[in-house]
């Protein structure tokens, strides 16, 4: 395995620490489990999951990576720099006795050398805001992906508001996640990575913000990409 440069050894040995909750729905990655779905469906009407060949880039322990599985996806590959993150995932693929997924240990950029317009749907999230050089990754996934294939980023803009929500108050308020899970400086606005997109052959179809709903204790999708956002992009290589 070629370990590539762009990588945040803090990053992964983060989230390594962490790797047996990953399916703990009350603990640290209680967020990702409420916003699953959201994701799911927003990809799903966007690419329409059924039959296609998917690539989940930073998969963590499988939570979206084995929802697209379940929704129908012909296959469905995730990849991560955190083994043990990965050996969760494969764990609870077995579990689940899914045959539709698999797992390697491998980056991007790697993976996109090996096996360049290989995938229909390649998702990438709350991936970027963790890497030094996201452009690269951005770059990578559009090599992954057939030509009109879909590709799916989600992170968190920069802004006044992002930090108030995303660090004072997901972080420090309301513990919806570990402190430090985020680096406010490494936030990406629209359009920066609606440029790093353009720059790498995608045309951006659609954008959807997501916001989180302090009394319902609930993520929803809305127009407004302050914070949380989705963007569709297509493929024209």
């Amino acid at each position: 395995m070629t370990q590539s440069v762009n990588v945040d050894n803090s990053e992964i040995e983060k989230f390594s620490q962490l790797a047996d909750k990953w399916w703990d729905k009350t603990g640290e990655f209680k967020p990702l489990h409420d916003i699953n779905p959201l994701r799911l469906d927003y990809i799903d009407a966007q690419a329409h999951l059924q039959g296609k060949n998917v690539l989940d880039v930073g998969c963590g322990g499988g939570i979206l990576s084995e929802s697209m599985a379940l929704r129908g996806a012909d296959s469905v590959l995730g990849i991560d720099m955190a083994e043990k993150s990965l050996a969760v995932a494969q764990l609870h693929a077995e579990q689940t006795q899914l045959c539709n997924i698999s797992y390697r240990c491998i980056s991007v950029e790697d993976l996109a050398n090996e096996m360049p317009q290989a995938f229909d749907v390649v998702t990438c999230m709350e991936m970027l805001e963790h890497v030094p050089a996201p452009a690269s990754i951005i770059r990578s996934c559009a090599k992954l992906v057939k030509p009109n294939g879909k590709v799916f980023f989600s992170t968190i803009n920069r802004n006044p508001k992002s930090y108030l929500h995303a660090i004072l108050g997901a972080e420090y308020l309301l513990n919806l996640v570990p402190k430090g899970t985020h680096d406010w400086q490494k936030f990406i606005t629209p359009a920066e990575l609606a440029r790093m997109a353009r720059e790498a052959k995608l045309d951006i179809v659609h954008t959807q913000g997501m916001s989180y709903h302090l009394l319902k204790k609930q993520y929803y999708n809305t127009d407004n990409i302050d914070v949380n956002y989705m963007l569709t992009c297509q493929s024209h290589h």
